[in-house]
């Protein structure tokens, strides 16, 4: 194995360089730090993973491993690149073992931030794991993460508002382009800036759907350097379709991101960030595209067992994929989800290991499933079920794609580039200019050169 690429200098450095620890965890214990030297921490990025699976890791751990205790840390995906940089290097604060996005595993799999577990392959799945997933934490043939959940997004709508508008659901990409421009246009029912379609200006996650919808890639490999093709005439025609969306259907913030979008749903939200903060939400949007697990959060607020929870109304709300240019299927969106791995320098190994062979168990894998999360192991796909839900992200995964395995792509995301061209095209820039600006600064990034 090469432990360093020339292609991941940038982030190589940043960990050669990184000093110890990463901040606090969400607990206020200082994040990866053990407790104990039988006890290993365990980092998930965001709050996808329910609380339910959570006391099940702990729990199945610590009674397979008596004596040893196994701490849950969950990190932010706004600075988890950050925080991964510094922690991993650091053998006396790296977390054990590390979910990631799975945009971000090639870079850190080729710094050779993770331990080699090939040896654990077959045993943890084998070929039934999802092929680009595994494929996004392999280096010179070694297995070094490995798929956690997929995640691929569609389309949730109001039903109510699309009714008042006298639209119907779209068969090609044309037709879903328009229709949200309708609804938009309408102001069904009434309600102030309403966007018949929500997609924040600086939406890369949702906004690259309509690229790779109509044939173009975000980079390509070509003698092992990358180029980044946001120029592509395939590319430029997906973007030119997004701004025209900004401009006729979306009436969200130029600057907004893909934060729950699904919020913009629901007639009223108040959402609490884990950093305590509280953001309200009140019906402005007819049409989002979000995660298949997004759907635990829309609907009707209800009280059960004392605690105000949304529950789905199907009278009101609905589900589809995204359709294709050409109407024959989904259109290829970006297949989000996350891989796992056990930390290079993780003072406990086998115990690191023990907490993998759980993760990757037929139970918990069920559990995923069950949670509406895509199970890393295509065996337990069918735990999803068979409603709309399941429907629709397993026929938005089949053509779904991940983001370039540049070993530089986590830098590139880090460097919030994208942020700013997507920003930059929906505010109504010259979309073939700023596109070859973007991949005249992307593409030394995805090879290596600092952000």
């Amino acid at each position: 194995m090469k432990i360093l690429r020339t292609a991941a200098v940038g982030v190589a450095a940043a960990l050669a360089l990184a000093a110890c620890g990463s901040g606090d965890g969400p607990t206020g214990e200082p994040a990866g730090e053990s407790t104990s030297d039988n006890s290993i921490t365990l980092w998930l990025a965001g709050g996808d993973t329910p609380d339910e699976l959570r006391e099940y890791l702990t729990t199945t751990f610590e009674a397979e491993n008596p004596g040893s205790k196994l701490v849950i840390e969950q990190q932010d995906w706004g600075d988890l690149i950050t925080k991964l940089t510094t922690a991993l290097p650091d053998a006396a604060n790296t977390p054990d073992v590390v979910e990631l996005g799975n945009s971000q595993s090639s870079t850190f799999t080729n710094v050779g931030a993770f331990l080699d577990i090939s040896d654990m392959y077959e045993e943890l799945g084998g070929d039934k794991l999802l092929p680009g997933f595994v494929e996004a934490g392999v280096v010179d043939g070694a297995n070094f993460t490995l798929p956690y959940y997929f995640g691929s997004r569609y389309v949730f709508y109001r039903k109510d508002l699309w009714a008042a508008a006298g639209v119907e659901v779209p068969k090609t990409l044309a037709e879903f382009n328009e229709t949200v421009a309708t609804i938009a246009s309408a102001q069904p029912n009434g309600i102030p800036n309403l966007s018949g379609f929500w997609i924040g200006g600086q939406d890369w996650r949702n906004g690259i759907s309509w690229i790779f919808a109509n044939g173009g890639e975000l980079a390509v490999q070509k003698d092992g350097q990358w180029t980044s093709t946001m120029s592509d005439p395939k590319s430029i025609k997906g973007l030119e379709q997004l701004q025209e969306i900004w401009t006729s259907a979306s009436k969200a913030p130029r600057d907004a991101k893909d934060d729950n979008t699904y919020n913009h749903l629901n007639d009223s939200d108040a959402v609490e960030a884990a950093d305590g903060t509280t953001t309200s939400y009140s019906l402005d949007a007819a049409t989002v595209m979000a995660p298949g697990w997004a759907h635990w959060s829309v609907g009707d607020l209800v009280t059960k067992d004392g605690k105000e929870v949304r529950e789905w109304n199907d009278e009101r709300f609905g589900v589809f994929t995204l359709p294709n240019v050409d109407g024959t299927g989904p259109a290829p969106v970006f297949a989000g989800g996350s891989n796992i791995g056990i930390s290079a320098k993780s003072q406990n190994p086998e115990l690191a290991k023990s907490l993998m062979r759980i993760i990757f168990s037929d139970k918990y894998q069920q559990m995923l499933g069950e949670n509406g999360l895509g199970p890393g192991n295509s065996d337990h796909v069918g735990s999803l079920g068979d409603d709309q839900f399941a429907t629709a992200l397993i026929e938005s995964a089949l053509g779904a794609k991940l983001t370039p395995a540049a070993p530089g792509w986590a830098a590139l995301e880090n460097s919030k580039k994208l942020e700013e061209f997507f920003g930059q095209i929906a505010s109504g820039a010259d979309v073939t200019a700023t596109a070859k600006a973007f991949d005249a600064a992307a593409t030394p990034i995805l090879n290596g050169a600092a952000g």
